[in-house]
């Protein structure tokens, strides 16, 4: 008896990656348009001393105050000595800060003052985040155009806050 074995031939199949392929060509770009982009900023604060010694105490150096109240906002330097009082202005939906004039104020206190660095935000409890975080940016610095591109000029980068309801 013999075995009679008959070999199958396999035709070898050749992927087809086209429609694959076409389909990552419409679907990459789609993707990309489609991201949200984020910035993130962090500001970093300058916290109060807790070992500060008596003398240092004694002889605090003049601070520049920006108080964020429910009428507007207040300059002031030293502590006691009001530079501007700065009402709200009308917006679409009420009332907003008037940042802008806020800037041209530091600017000016910036100009007397080239040497001081540092600031004290005081809000309001009724101060929003996004109120308080923007004039963070306001007392850091400014955007201006020097030799036809767009740069930004330091004001007050050490900030610190505090409640204004304890001054």
């Amino acid at each position: 008896m013999a075995l009679n074995f008959k070999t199958k031939s396999v035709d070898e199949a050749e992927l087809d990656v086209t429609s694959f392929m076409n389909l990552m060509i419409v679907l990459v770009p789609v993707l990309l348009l489609t991201l949200t982009f984020n910035q993130i900023t962090v500001h970093e604060i300058k916290l109060p001393d807790l070992t500060q010694s008596t003398s240092s105490a004694n002889e605090e150096p003049p601070k520049l105050e920006v108080i964020l109240g429910t009428k507007g906002i207040k300059v002031y330097y030293p502590s006691n000595v009001m530079i501007q009082d700065i009402p709200l202005k009308s917006a679409g939906d009420g009332e907003a800060y008037d940042f802008d004039q806020l800037s041209l104020v530091l600017r000016e206190v910036k100009k007397q003052l080239s040497e001081k660095r540092d600031v004290l935000i005081l809000s309001e409890g009724s101060v929003d985040y996004q109120s308080l975080v923007s004039a963070m940016d306001v007392v850091k610095s400014y955007k201006t155009v020097v030799a036809a591109s767009m740069v930004e000029v330091e004001l007050f980068p050490e900030i610190s806050l505090a409640d204004a309801s304890i001054k």
